[in-house]
């Protein structure tokens, strides 16, 4: 009796073990979590952090400031509602991973602020009209240089007008593309500006004047400062590269940043879009910004032809010898690849992440226009990381139709993309890569991977002539090429040494690429002083 008294008991236990392991598997399988460990990133002043988003994110979203308009949670969609296949699960890609980790920030932070001898310029003693040129961020640095102009002469600034002439042929106005009211308001202390010329000055003494590349304070407090006793509107004919990029005073460098990182601020409806962009790009986990340089306009620019045909070279050329302003006609596209002015191709970017060590898995966002040679040409990046991602397979026709035949917007789309990017990686020096390789300097030096090209193509050519193979070696090899080049504090380059005249400004690192030591300042020690300085 007592045998199967206790033969009942092992029964019923057995079968109440089995049921609290059902309900278990249940509530698991129920229930999808996901976990992002924090990243390492410095921690900024509250002033420059991003709002957060409802689901919690790695790294990211932390660093600028956003109007009223912006200041909201992000929308979270596990999958876009016209993608076909849900992500893959974001815990397969290794966040923990070094390959992910940015790099020391040595406790430097944002410092803007003006100083105690800053003040108001007062009256103003005329118009500056501005024609910016160029690309999108060709003409974001030419409008935060003018922010600066205009305060060195005392001029009230009018609502910049954007290239329209250029190669995209882009009929964007400021307001389409940038913030007009914020911009206005940001630099109501620094700047007066305004929406348009007012009507009184239709008639007034007017001068159109092509200033002088990367001038200093004496070009502009003497010799345009002086047109003000003959006319009353000064109209800058182009707006880039017109500032030096050094010795000029604190109070100027710093305007100048906070006109670019605080006051230019996309308009409501790109932030809008691109935050949505940025949150489903986050939703395949941690992910790479690829600004793949290769279309049409880059390559007819540049001259380079590498692994294209015959019939696509004579395209290149005829496209180069057609554009007006493209000074340069005869290049000889070897001698330009050797020397590492040519961007990469798709298929070497590819070999260049392998190197690297980013795996298959690894989700990337290709920050491009139409890459010349179409899906032919991305086959090798494709067949080596499927996850490839861009703005057409992220949103839908109807959320980018707003956008469309306008390739300032499109640009900015990918900028902020690239901006709150876990890794940024340029296959090319352009001017989208100089900015936005200096937006992540300033936001708490995030990881920006600059592929030495020069050094790269001799190793590329030996694989293609089969005297090297892809593995271990040329990882060791492309690895260590590269260790410096990920992003990490350092000090903006000066002059390349033995240059003269305009060439030894144009061999200097532009403001923009680095705005460091002007805009961002190292803390003396943490533990016992928590003001800043400049080092």
């Amino acid at each position: 009796m007592q045998k199967r008294r206790w033969r009942v008991v092992v029964v019923l236990r057995k079968v109440l073990t089995c049921a609290i392991c059902a309900i278990t598997m249940m509530a698991l399988l129920s229930v999808h979590v996901q976990v992002f460990p924090s990243s390492r990133v410095p921690d900024l002043p509250e002033p420059y952090k991003l709002p957060t988003t409802t689901t919690q994110q790695p790294h990211v979203n932390k660093y600028s400031r956003l109007s009223s308009v912006q200041e909201q949670s992000w929308s979270r969609e596990q999958t876009p509602p016209h993608l076909s296949k849900p992500p893959l699960p974001s815990h397969k890609v290794n966040w923990d991973s070094k390959l992910w980790k940015p790099p020391p920030s040595r406790d430097y932070w944002p410092c803007i602020e003006r100083s105690s001898n800053y003040t108001f310029s007062g009256e103003s003693k005329g118009y500056l009209l501005v024609h910016t040129n160029g690309g999108l961020n060709q003409m974001r640095a030419g409008i935060c240089d003018m922010v600066a102009v205009a305060r060195i002469i005392n001029a009230t600034l009018v609502i910049p007008e954007l290239d329209k002439r250029s190669f995209w042929q882009d009929t964007s106005i400021f307001s389409d593309v940038f913030n007009e009211d914020h911009f206005i308001n940001a630099l109501a202390n620094d700047v007066k500006v305004i929406k348009k010329l007012p009507k009184e000055m239709a008639s007034a003494p007017k001068i159109v004047k092509h200033f002088r590349s990367w001038s200093g304070m004496g070009y502009y407090q003497g010799e345009i400062a002086s047109l003000w006793d003959e006319y009353q509107v000064i109209r800058a004919a182009k707006s880039d590269s017109r500032l030096a990029n050094n010795n000029l005073p604190p109070d100027i460098q710093k305007l100048r940043c906070r006109a670019c990182y605080e006051a230019l601020r996309f308009s409501s409806r790109i932030e809008e879009i691109g935050k949505i962009l940025v949150d489903r790009m986050r939703s395949y986990g941690p992910y790479i910004a690829l600004h793949l340089r290769y279309e049409k306009d880059m390559l007819a620019f540049s001259g380079c032809t590498h692994g294209l045909s015959s019939a696509e070279a004579d395209e290149l050329k005829k496209i180069r010898e057609e554009t007006a302003y493209w000074k340069v006609k005869e290049i000889d596209s070897r001698e330009q690849r050797s020397k590492g002015y040519c961007p990469l191709t798709p298929k070497e970017v590819a070999m260049f992440l392998i190197a690297l060590g980013y795996p298959s898995n690894t989700p990337i966002y290709i920050a491009a226009g139409e890459i010349y040679g179409g899906d032919s040409r991305m086959a090798d990046l494709l067949s080596r990381y499927p996850i490839l991602m861009s703005k057409e397979k992220l949103a839908s026709v109807e959320e980018l139709e707003p956008f469309a035949n306008h390739a300032s917007q499109m640009a900015a789309l990918d900028y902020i993309v690239s901006i709150e990017s876990d890794v940024f990686v340029p296959s090319y020096s352009g001017n989208m890569a100089r900015a936005v390789e200096g937006h992540r300097r300033f936001f708490g030096h995030r990881k920006t991977i600059s592929p030495d090209r020069k050094q790269l193509v001799p190793l590329f050519d030996k694989i293609e002539r089969g005297k090297l193979k892809e593995g271990e070696n040329l990882s060791r090899k492309i690895i260590e090429i590269h260790k410096r080049r990920q992003g990490s504090p350092r000090r903006r380059k000066g002059p390349i040494s033995g240059t003269k005249g305009m060439d030894r400004f144009r061999s200097e690192e532009a403001f923009y690429v680095n705005p460091l030591p002007d805009c961002l300042c190292q803390r003396q020690s943490p533990n016992l002083n928590t003001s800043l300085v400049i080092k």
